[in-house]
């Protein structure tokens, strides 16, 4: 059976994907969600979970730009995955 690769965390997604497509920086983006920039500071940069009411805010602000960027359950999913996969793999989740 093959090794699965390392889920990546759904931080690292909003700052590599997300924000790059929508042409937004860390702040304006945490200014739109409604959180601190220290909140989604943290979650862009792997320091903090994607929570439920931060994966609610992401749905609702990606349905208000239009932008295709997934349900909250998906933000979710990926982060369980993400928090699996360090947990079978020995790291600290």
């Amino acid at each position: 059976m093959s090794q699965m690769h390392h889920p990546p965390h759904p931080g690292a997604i909003l700052r590599e994907d997300v924000l790059p497509e929508l042409g937004m920086s860390m702040s304006r983006a945490a200014r739109e969600l409604g959180v601190s920039r220290v909140t989604l500071s943290r979650v862009i940069h792997e320091h903090a979970a994607i929570s439920p009411r931060m994966a609610l805010k992401l749905e609702a602000w990606f349905d208000r730009l239009g932008y295709q960027g997934g349900r909250a359950e998906t933000w979710l999913q990926m982060q369980m995955a993400h928090d699996l996969w360090k947990m079978r793999h020995g790291e600290a989740a």
